[in-house]
């Protein structure tokens, strides 16, 4: 799926949810999605939480 195609389904889901939900339910989805994104590129091996708690302790840098 194109960057075009996926940011226009985001942008839909969240203007659905702010006009059903208002501010505070639009906020919700938003967070929701996040952590969505983020726990599929744990799972599929994009992210290493390892390296990532390393580099906000201080223990390693981001590069």
């Amino acid at each position: 799926m194109s960057a075009t195609v996926t940011g226009a389904a985001i942008g839909a889901v969240l203007a659905f949810a702010g006009l059903v939900f208002g501010f505070w339910g639009f906020l919700l989805v938003a967070i929701l999605m996040g952590l969505g994104a983020l726990a599929g590129r744990v799972v599929s091996g994009e992210l290493d939480l390892r390296a990532l708690a390393g580099v906000f302790t201080g223990r390693r840098t981001s590069s």
